[in-house]
């Protein structure tokens, strides 16, 4: 995160006489509420050091996937180890002032051990698999210290919630009567555990994609979304708050991380909106729910859409089209409530003389799409995703020597190499954790127990399984990296609502994953909504509940296609999806109306509350709840143009 706001110290400077947070704030915001951006400071001789080797990590973790024949499991605790050495080197035991250049002998220590632990495995890894579940008292002890050294870097990196949950199940396994001996090993040396599933596809997928993301943004890609965000939106009522929304959700498909996005492009963005006039807690929550937005957007989703695939055993671009028309309707109310509320400001866009042309900005800069269009081709061929993320990657390189404005130097690549690599640590720490709880459920049964419980209380009833699924998902997705998010949510709570209440397992995946992000906006952990707070020099609380209200669709949208799962154009046809299209974002245009209290005109509680509920029926598939839609926002319709007429009359 350092690296973002230390690229925005120019971009957050004060617009005019619009007052808008520094990069020192952005920075000094992060380290108070976000555990990634507390790092050590480094200078000189070790800055150089420790930026060779997040380097050389990401380097050798794209070797691995290209040209190693490791077992796999040699393959993830190598991953592992790693990441332990780093993660100790940059992370200090508590925030507050640190010394340059220095790192406390009992990180060093923690560092090397908790490698130590997992290179163990490594070099004997033969007579480990040979002896199965007779591992000796050493093997024991040096699985308890590298479950615990884990549990500390997580609480320095990714933070409290996510070790409460993982020591709940650790403390219920050995409650249900498991040995020491039996958990050491199931959690540590089998698949099933802190090498398990999630560490796997972090390993081989999510290290690569935030790797591609680091290069694609190193050619310049945010700026260049930002400007045709500009020529398409910028000049409409409220202008810079829709170019807000509409880069973000470009931005943020490839970034893989809200708190990332919203820093990139709201140090852009969010000056613009203040001087057009929107309030500053207003500004930077259009900002944060936006970034946050762009992990649900095809066709990269943050990395997700691939994770998903991998999970519900489908093809890729399987995933990306069922993706389409939800990931529409969230930016689409986002983008009537920027624009009701324009209207009700009065505000103005930005003059068209100001503004760059888009037809000009493909042709000159169209050329950065390539990797990502390349990427997504790929991988629908049937290419490996690992091998198309770093053919995609290397690109991404060739496309940076084409952009005069932006070319990629050898300092701007092993910039590059250096964020892929740190941005990586959170998240297979996140993993790992992950793992454990996995581990705990497959080991215990837990996973049967908690469909048993969730549907004894459901009592068969969808909603009740939806909503306490819902509540899960937003509680351990606080503070937990997007991609890290879904694996654990598509771990823990997805199965709940495919084994125990019948959903179809994409509706169920996106339904978990929807909530998972929304965390970030969701106080009281709301990351993505404090960086924007921080830039609009704006209280952090209030940003975050306006963001919630902005996201109000990612509260509706996924009951929407679990109750219907045309939405996500399964088992449907032409007619179905077009009268859902129709029907959603009208409906979406009403609950954006009664929010924000206008329309055509200024609304009064009892109004907004119809409206709101109108658009909540519209959004409810059914023939007769479309039908009263329908007719109760006509009588809004009327009864608004009827106030006016009245007013201009009175007015003459």
């Amino acid at each position: 995160m350092s690296n973002e706001v230390n690229d925005i110290q120019e971009n957050t400077a004060p617009v005019a006489d619009v007052e808008v947070g520094t990069a020192a704030d952005v920075e000094e915001m992060m380290k108070k509420f976000d555990r990634e951006s507390n790092t050590r400071v480094y200078t000189g001789v070790p800055q150089k050091i420790v930026r060779y080797a997040l380097s050389a990590f990401t380097l050798f973790m794209m070797w691995m996937n290209l040209f190693s024949t490791w077992d796999e499991r040699i393959r993830r605790c190598l991953f592992l180890g790693f990441v332990f050495l780093l993660v100790f080197a940059l992370f200090p035991i508590k925030k507050g002032k640190l010394r340059e250049n220095h790192i406390p002998i009992y990180d060093i220590f923690l560092g090397v051990v908790g490698a130590g632990s997992f290179f163990y495995y490594v070099f004997n890894f033969d007579s480990i698999v040979r002896r199965a579940t007779r591992i000796n008292t050493l093997e024991i002890a040096l699985g308890v210290i590298g479950i615990i050294v884990l549990v500390e870097a997580c609480r320095r990196v990714v933070g409290i919630p996510i070790i409460c949950v993982a020591s709940v199940f650790v403390i219920y396994a050995f409650a249900s009567g498991s040995s020491l001996k039996k958990v050491i090993y199931n959690l540590f040396y089998t698949t099933t555990g802190v090498i398990g599933t999630p560490i796997g596809v972090c390993s081989t997928y999510i290290v690569l994609f935030i790797v591609f993301g680091a290069f694609l943004e190193a050619t310049g890609i945010s700026d260049f979304f930002i400007q045709c965000a500009n020529s398409v939106a910028g000049a409409a009522v409220g202008g810079p708050a829709k170019v807000s929304v509409i880069s973000s959700a470009l931005c943020g498909m490839v970034s893989g991380s809200s708190v990332g996005n919203t820093v990139t492009t709201g140090s852009i963005t969010i000056p613009m909106m203040k001087k057009t006039g929107y309030p500053g807690e207003f500004a930077g929550a259009v900002e944060a729910a936006s970034s946050t937005g762009g992990q649900i957007m095809p066709p990269i989703m943050g990395a997700a859409a691939f994770l998903m695939a991998e999970f519900c055993g489908v093809p890729y671009s399987n995933i990306v089209v069922r993706a389409i028309l939800p990931a529409f309707l969230y930016f689409m109310g986002i983008f009537l409530m920027v624009h009701f509320r324009a209207k009700k400001l009065g505000l103005k866009g930005i003059p068209k003389d100001q503004l760059p042309k888009l037809g000009k900005l493909i042709l000159t800069k169209g050329f950065l799409l390539v990797p990502l269009v390349v990427l997504v081709y790929m991988i629908i061929q049937g290419y490996t995703m690992s091998r198309s993320a770093i053919i995609a990657t290397g690109l991404a390189v060739v496309v940076s020597l084409l952009n005069k404005d932006n070319r990629m130097t050898l300092t701007g690549f092993v910039n590059a190499l250096e964020n892929g690599g740190k941005n990586t640590l959170s998240v297979a720490v996140a993993c790992a954790m992950a793992g454990i709880i996995a581990g705990v459920v497959t080991m215990t049964g837990l996973g049967q127990i908690f469909i048993s419980a969730i549907v004894g209380l459901a009592n068969g009833r969808l909603l009740v399984a939806l909503i306490l699924t819902m509540l899960c998902c937003i509680l351990l997705g606080m503070g937990v990296p997007t991609t890290a998010n879904y694996v654990i949510m598509a771990t823990t709570c997805a199965p709940i609502l495919i084994t125990g209440m019948g959903m179809n397992p994409i509706a169920a995946n996106m339904f978990v994953f929807y909530f998972g992000i929304v965390a970030d906006i969701t106080p009281p952990v709301a990351l993505a909504a404090y960086a924007g707070a921080a830039i609009a020099k704006a209280n952090p609380m209030k940003t975050a509940f306006n963001a919630t209200r902005l996201a109000i669709a990612a509260f509706i949208v996924p009951y929407m296609f679990a109750y219907n799962n045309a939405m996500l154009f399964i088992d449907t046809n032409a007619f179905d999806v077009i009268l859902i299209v129709i029907t959603s974002i009208v409906g979406m245009a009403a609950i954006a109306a009664g929010l924000e209290g206008f329309m055509f005109r200024h609304m009064n509680m009892p109004m907004r509350l119809v409206s709101a509920a109108a658009g909540l029926m519209l959004i409810k598939p059914g023939i007769i709840t479309d039908a009263i839609g329908f007719g109760l926002i006509a009588v809004i319709i009327a009864l608004q143009f009827i106030m006016e007429k009245n007013k201009t009359k009175a007015a003459a």
